[in-house]
């Protein structure tokens, strides 16, 4: 839980920089691929952590979890250009948990079933990630729900099968070759002509000296915060993967505190919407939240 907490505040910094940075104007296959290029940096830690290398169809898995996960992370993109934060975040934050307990439950032979105060935290940290991140009001189309769906199942699907790799290789090995699965999907991109145009600068792109350093900032805490993430997967029970997931409500607590500060002391740079309906909204989603992590200390 203490990893799990450390690396949901890691991203939860990084999701206030991916909301500024996307307001500029990267469009999310372009945002995509330098964030799939930037986690290349994970290959400069094989000569120190004994690497190794397993069979050709680990290997293809590894590739395969790598490439979920750009996918989602592009379509999740996708959805949250097209349509409002509020409608998208909380389908998935939803959504996610609930599809990965029944994979796990479908794909792993030594998967238990949970005892009910699990059950409890976990029905309590899914409904606090989903007031927490739900705006007021949120009306949610058809379209939207469908792409929040598909990504919320292929981050299910991610996490899953980091967890059968972790459980057949050492860590670093194994987030080694996803993120280079991840690294040579995000490669595809670089055929959209929209990306090749604001990478070789043949339009207007908002990836001056401060956005890349902002970026670059912002991808080494991603990095530290998916390293966290994907070791609390590794050491954790695989029953207990769903609620992992379910604790991304965490993240969008230190989110809802950092978007406060900021929008308060730099209201150019973030605004965010606050009423009273919205503030009670989020205290009884951190209360559920709090009350979710309590029931599984205990």
């Amino acid at each position: 839980m203490i990893i799990v907490i450390f690396a949901y505040f890691f991203l939860a910094i990084v999701a206030v920089g991916d909301k500024y940075l996307l307001t500029g104007s990267l469009n999310p296959k372009t945002y995509t691929f330098y964030a799939g290029a930037f986690g290349a940096i994970v290959f400069l830690l094989i000569p120190f952590v004994n690497f190794y290398i397993p069979s050709p169809a680990i290997i293809l898995v590894s590739f395969l979890a790598g490439a979920v996960f750009v996918l989602a992370t592009f379509i999740f993109y996708s959805a949250l250009e097209d349509f409002e934060v509020s409608r998208v975040v909380p389908a998935v934050g939803g959504l996610m948990p609930i599809f990965t307990l029944v994979l796990v439950f479908l794909l792993f032979e030594d998967a238990n079933l949970l005892k009910v105060s699990d059950f409890l935290a976990f029905a309590l940290l899914v409904l606090g990630t989903f007031l927490i991140t739900k705006g007021v009001p949120a009306k949610i189309s058809l379209k939207s729900f469908l792409m929040a769906g598909v990504s919320a199942f292929l981050f299910s699907a991610y996490f899953v099968l980091s967890k059968y790799l972790y459980n057949l290789l050492p860590f670093w090995s194994a987030i080694i070759l996803i993120r280079f699965g991840a690294f040579v999907s995000a490669m595809f991109f670089i055929f959209a002509a929209d990306v090749r145009a604001e990478i070789f600068g043949k339009r207007p792109s908002s990836m001056n000296i401060r956005t890349a350093a902002l970026f670059g900032a912002n991808q080494t805490l991603a990095a530290a915060g998916v390293i966290l993430q994907n070791f609390s997967i590794a050491v954790a029970g695989t029953s207990y993967l769903a609620i992992i997931n379910a604790t991304e409500g965490i993240r969008y607590v230190f989110v809802f505190i950092f978007s406060i500060i900021i929008s308060l002391k730099f209201p150019n740079i973030l605004k965010e919407e606050m009423s009273r309906k919205i503030i009670i909204q989020k205290l009884i989603a951190i209360f559920l939240i709090v009350g979710g992590l309590g029931a599984l200390a205990l």
